[in-house]
């Protein structure tokens, strides 16, 4: 949700990124003591998210991958959160709950997909909590969900709201659950560093005999590595983006992606 500053609109942010990302690439390359030449590949967001600061960011990993000659990678943002937290965690077949600012969905895997078995069709979670926060005019800093969080510690009538959503939240993930018969849930996205979310979930899968696998908070929120990580799965799998087909997708939605590197 934008509320300036420091928030996070399109045009600012987009110019934010034209120039900060070729700093950014050298910074890496020289933190990891690496050459362009050990590189094996360059993933980069195809979507969903904004787009223009999706579009800057993709004409940098085609330029590159072109003058390093190596293949090109468009990941899945969503399916990055879940390879990331796949890595981490002692999830092999979990079902998972992606709680972010822009999308709110319960998702297994089945034939090939990250198949969504709910998702809200108003708005997400986080962007709910960004804009209860906005109306109660509380600080942007560090995000507006976590002063939403610290507030509902007290004994305030906001507590109701938050609960009401992250019950809303536990039984619809306990049903799926319950369908596909999960012994674990991944909880993904930067809401899940909720720890108010991270505990309900927890009674319920205490409740079922199952195990919560809540993500690192490092890598619940964007990151690059979680891009790196589904770029990884993708090239080993032999998932190359082509060149003309390496366009951004603001709705590229999880159940669109064929996951090629697992059975």
């Amino acid at each position: 949700t934008e509320l300036l500053p420091p928030g996070f609109a399109p045009g600012p942010t987009s110019r934010h990124h034209r120039g900060a990302v070729l700093g950014l690439v050298a910074d890496a390359l020289a933190d990891a003591q690496l050459r362009p030449s050990d590189l094996d590949a360059v993933a980069f967001t195809r979507g969903p998210g904004l787009g223009a600061p999706l579009a800057v960011v993709a004409v940098v990993a085609r330029t590159l991958a072109q003058l390093w000659g190596c293949p090109l990678l468009g990941v899945n943002h969503c399916v990055g959160h879940i390879e990331m937290g796949r890595l981490l965690g002692p999830a092999p077949d979990p079902v998972v709950l992606y709680v972010s600012g822009g999308n709110t969905q319960v998702i297994a895997f089945s034939r090939r997909r990250y198949r969504i078995f709910g998702e809200t069709l108003d708005l997400a979670v986080g962007n709910c909590l960004d804009r209860l926060a906005r109306l109660l005019q509380l600080s942007n800093d560090p995000s507006p969900g976590y002063n939403v969080e610290q507030l509902a510690k007290r004994p305030v009538t906001l507590t109701r709201s938050q609960e009401t959503v992250f019950a809303m939240l536990t039984e619809v993930t306990e049903r799926a659950m319950a369908l596909t018969r999960a012994s674990h849930l991944l909880l993904v996205g930067g809401v899940a560093c909720n720890h108010r979310l991270q505990e309900m979930l927890q009674t319920m899968c205490s409740a079922r005999g199952a195990q919560l696998c809540p993500t690192d908070d490092r890598f619940c929120v964007d990151n690059g590595a979680m891009i790196a990580q589904a770029g990884w799965e993708m090239l080993r799998a032999g998932q190359v983006t082509e060149l003309a087909q390496s366009g951004i997708r603001q709705r590229y939605r999880t159940d669109e992606v064929e996951v090629t590197w697992r059975d």
